[in-house]
């Protein structure tokens, strides 16, 4: 169950940095905010969230669904 909650944490976080990003393109006034760094932080995460699904997996800590249908 721990390891759902952080995984729903990371992709809020994800989401978080998204919209951060998004209003750093569209208020351009702060030019000592970078939108790449947002960016970067959310490809970042979005790796660590793929890699802690698969070892999850692996280790058996959550189960896939048999019929996805």
């Amino acid at each position: 169950m721990l390891i759902k909650l952080i995984i729903i944490a990371l992709l809020l976080f994800i989401i978080v940095n998204l919209v951060r990003a998004g209003l750093v393109m569209l208020k351009p006034t702060q030019p000592e905010v970078k939108m790449s760094r947002f960016l970067g932080r959310r490809v970042m995460f979005s790796a660590i969230v793929l890699l802690l699904i698969f070892v999850a997996q692996a280790l058996g800590l959550i189960e896939a669904n048999p019929r996805p249908y």
